[in-house]
């Protein structure tokens, strides 16, 4: 009872601070908005002055000209400070403009309509049927396929506490980030959890699915709760002490889930943001002074799971949750630095299956929890590739040709 006042107490106290914040702290949007500028209307009476004592002046009015002298040297005078804010503003309160991002963009995100919304669902429901009718989605594994959708693809934006000075409230939301193409996957889920959340598009291939309102964050809450793998949980935690003592409510902390991962579909919505199914044909080559053995023709399939070492919002390693998919899987995890000509940029951990023994565990554990996005026609693919090479059909040359024109349409190249 002592911790719930003093958190109430706490927030009362944020709240009195937040009063003397301005606006541009809690903007929804990433524009550079400058603070306001008394020039512009210096500048208008400035002008009023000059234009009406030279009409006076050309009048022959007494003692008109030293108006006129004193409209335009406050002409002057406001065109040099305006001028001077906008270059202090421009490059950032005298920071150099060399200094800034060179690949910094802005997009403005937009809206996307209920019509497009309709016409993608129906798109959707008609492409993956066959899936869809086979799927057993009750809400439990709904729950663990939101789940590792979200510690794969999604975000948890927490508030400061209290509202602004316009007073407007504040709240959390869950944002999911993904390609265009999988817009279908997002309304089919909308639709499976009650219509909640909105869309935006932010980018031309890019959209997002935000749940924004506490009513269905709530919902939301309540699928995932304790289906939870990655650190990612720390700040599910705190959006759940933020709806507690905001909202009064008394949800309880989600703790790791800690079952084995063949039990339900937390892979699947893992994958489902950064699998990878891949074909490796690598074509014959002789001996060379390069060289010292001669290579065949050979097929491979390969799958991949990355995911950066380091949690930087919960500051957390990855470790533990990849090395648990690597043992399911039965394959060694892999590390590897991504740099760019300077520096390492981050430390990522991979999960990669090759052998052909191995990838029957990921083909029976795909057609148990399917994907439900465009990666499931990947998978698809990738399977047929599979049970040809399981019948010896790639040593042929048209069963190789089959694979190469499978792996064509694949991935980034999918029409």
């Amino acid at each position: 009872m002592k911790s719930k006042n003093y958190k109430i107490s706490q927030i009362n106290t944020n709240k009195s601070k937040m009063t003397y914040l301005t606006r541009s702290n809690f903007q929804p949007h990433p524009f550079h908005l400058v603070t306001p500028s008394p020039w512009p209307l210096f500048t208008s009476i400035s002008l009023l002055t000059l234009t009406t004592t030279g009409v006076l002046t050309m009048h022959g009015f007494l003692n008109a000209g030293y108006l006129l002298a004193l409209g335009f040297l406050s002409v002057i005078a406001s065109m040099a400070f305006w001028f001077r804010d906008v270059i202090s503003e421009g490059t950032w309160k005298n920071l150099p403009l060399k200094d800034l991002p060179y690949n910094y963009t802005l997009n403005i995100a937009k809206a996307i309509s209920k019509e497009e919304l309709k016409q993608a669902l129906s798109s959707y429901l008609s492409s993956q049927k066959t899936t869809i009718s086979s799927l057993n989605f009750s809400n439990n594994q709904l729950g663990y396929y939101l789940a590792g959708l979200l510690e794969g693809d999604g975000h948890i934006s927490l508030p400061a506490w209290g509202n602004t000075t316009l007073n407007r409230v504040l709240n959390p939301r869950l944002i999911f980030t993904s390609d265009k193409n999988n817009i279908g996957l997002y309304v089919y889920l909308q639709n499976e959890m009650g219509g909640i959340g909105r869309f935006q598009l932010s980018s031309e291939n890019v959209i997002r699915y935000i749940i924004g309102d506490i009513e269905g964050i709530k919902l939301f809450i309540n699928l995932v709760h304790g289906k939870l793998r990655t650190p990612k949980n720390r700040t599910f935690n705190k959006l759940i002490e933020f709806l507690n003592v905001k909202y009064s409510l008394n949800i309880q902390e989600s703790t790791l889930d800690k079952s084995d991962l063949s039990d339900n579909s937390w892979l699947t919505g893992f994958t489902e943001a950064d699998g990878h199914f891949g074909i490796k044909v690598r074509e014959a080559k002789p001996k060379s002074d390069t060289g010292k053995r001669s290579i065949n023709d050979s097929i491979s399939l390969v799958f991949v799971l990355n995911q950066r070492s380091w949690d930087k919002p919960t500051c957390s390693f990855m470790l533990p949750i990849m090395e648990k998919i690597s043992q399911f899987l039965m394959c060694n995890l892999k590390t590897y630095k991504i740099k760019n000509s300077e520096q390492i940029l981050s430390d990522v951990l991979s999960v990669n299956v090759t052998g052909i023994n191995k990838l029957s565990l990921l083909i029976h554990y795909f057609n148990k929890y399917p994907l439900l996005g465009v990666k499931n026609k990947d998978f698809k693919d990738w399977e047929r590739a599979y049970h040809m090479i399981i019948s010896k059909q790639h040593i042929t040359e048209a069963g190789r040709l089959k694979i190469i024109s499978i792996k064509s349409n694949m991935n980034s190249r999918r029409t």
